[in-house]
């Protein structure tokens, strides 16, 4: 059958291409996406291509590239020997975006959606686990003061999860006002308009002096670090979860190791290859784990889809992304409209 797909043929330039895909082969899912979400810091970063040396950006983006990882589809094939998927499943799979697609059973992401989660919803289930591998990864104990810089898609998830796990403040800092509003609405108790350098006195204000516990720099910009360290109290914690580009740009600042600063890093592929009593949290789990606090209603990500677009729209779509992002948060590719 045909199939459209999205693809960066070189560094700059967007295409929507047509392949023919055929039967699934042992061990294989036939899949027909429903929507798929853009990872809007990601996608733009590998579409401009701009990257150091040496760094995971540079080995794995390769032209022609096919953007996404964040699919919804209905599986309408299966190969040989495949268990524990039938037709008519609906599946998150971390696929690029494109119409119809294959996926093998055991070396790619798949995870069943439950009933009650739309779609749309269910699109936000590899970022979900991302941000909530970030949420693990910075050791949050109840009761403490925290800090989200950056409040694109990841920054917002990154704040509901501090709230399910009972920070008593969540400090949120990003330059654009209605990503801000939408982070209050979701939990945060106070919001600063501008750069991680400019909040210090308000934080100071809102601390008492004590500042932060720990501050998630979820932005993706190498300036951002070392003006979130500054932010912390005395053995406070910075977990990096955007991964910046260029790397060589990235500075510690003056005050990391008069401070004693812990700096966590994490990745979307840090979670645990398989299930034991010390490694319980699997990606799948992760994903079920999201799946069930947007059920019980202890998490929402319907209001921050602000874009919804036919995929055959995604050169404008991209377009308007690279030259500015500032009122885009979850943009939704929807293949019911090709």
């Amino acid at each position: 059958m045909k199939s459209l797909y999205v693809c960066f043929p070189k560094a700059g330039q967007v295409a929507v291409c047509e392949e023919e895909v055929d039967s699934p082969q042992r061990g294989e899912i036939l899949c027909q996406a429903e929507c798929s979400l853009i990872s809007i810091g990601t996608e733009t970063y590998c579409l401009r291509g701009v990257f150091d040396k040496g760094t995971n950006w540079a080995s794995w983006v390769r032209y022609p590239f096919r953007p996404g990882y964040s699919m919804v589809a209905r599986v309408i094939g299966v190969g040989a020997d495949v268990t524990g998927y039938k037709e008519g499943d609906r599946v998150l799979v971390s696929a690029p975006h494109a119409q119809y697609f294959k996926a093998t059973v055991g070396r790619t992401s798949i995870d069943p959606i439950p009933d009650g989660i739309t779609p749309e919803e269910g699109s936000w289930g590899a970022l979900a686990a991302t941000t909530q591998l970030a949420a693990r990864r910075g050791q949050l104990e109840l009761g403490e003061t925290v800090g989200v810089v950056g409040l694109g898609m990841l920054g917002q998830l990154v704040t509901q999860y501090l709230r399910v796990n009972g920070a008593r403040r969540i400090i949120v800092i990003d330059t654009v006002q209605g990503r801000l509003d939408m982070a209050l609405a979701h939990g945060a108790t106070h919001a600063i308009n501008g750069f991680a350098e400019a909040a210090l006195p308000t934080i100071k204000e809102i601390t008492n002096g004590r500042m932060l516990d720990a501050v998630w720099d979820v932005t993706g910009h190498p300036a951002a670090l070392a003006q979130c360290i500054e932010l912390l109290r005395q053995r406070g914690r910075v977990i990096l979860t955007g991964d910046t580009p260029t790397p060589s740009q990235q500075f510690l600042g003056a005050s990391t190791l008069s401070k004693s600063i812990s700096i966590l890093a994490i990745h979307g592929n840090s979670s645990a290859p398989y299930f034991s009593e010390f490694t319980p949290w699997t990606h799948s789990e992760i994903v079920a784990l999201f799946y069930d606090l947007l059920l019980q209603k202890r998490m929402r990500v319907d209001d921050l889809i602000t874009h919804r677009h036919s995929p055959v729209e995604a050169v404008a779509v991209y377009d308007r992304l690279v030259k500015d992002r500032t009122t885009s948060i979850g943009v939704i590719f929807d293949w019911s409209l090709v």
